[in-house]
């Protein structure tokens, strides 16, 4: 009768209460030190005080059998790879390499390099940690950091 319709009315209101609080929880952004990739880089171009556009970036970690590719992206107008990884990767210690496609980068504007690519190899044991790494480039020379 009624009380049966009542109560299976009020345990599905319970019901679609805990599925909506559930689905916000799971539809939030992400905290502040996960809206980014484990590892990011950015590139400036030290002879026009500018940032670097469109350089291709390769990451690479290295394995028994050599390097293995796991991510890549170009740079935005910025001079930022916003998606070299993607924001959830989980970074396994070891060591790692950012290839910057220096050559294509200055063909574009008509110029050549005398550093085609800039490899930058580093080591990652704290896998918790997030890791910048910044390029700061012209023709004749690259300079790099760990950034922030």
């Amino acid at each position: 009768g009624p009380l049966v319709l009542n109560k299976a009315a009020t345990l599905r209101r319970i019901f679609m209460h805990r599925v909506h609080k559930l689905a916000s929880h799971l539809l939030q952004s992400p905290p502040a030190a996960m809206s980014r990739p484990p590892i990011t880089s950015h590139v400036l171009d030290t002879g026009t005080g500018k940032p670097a556009t469109d350089v291709k970036v390769t990451l690479d970690m290295k394995s028994i059998s050599g390097w293995q590719e796991i991510g890549g992206d170009f740079t935005n107008v910025d001079g930022r790879c916003p998606k070299l990884l993607p924001v959830d990767y989980v970074l396994t210690p070891g060591l790692y390499r950012c290839t910057f496609d220096t050559a294509s980068y200055y063909a574009k504007m008509g110029e050549k390099c005398f550093y085609p690519e800039v490899p930058i190899i580093f080591e990652i044991e704290a896998t918790n940690e997030h890791y910048h790494i910044p390029l700061l480039i012209n023709k004749f020379g690259y300079s790099t950091y760990r950034g922030s």
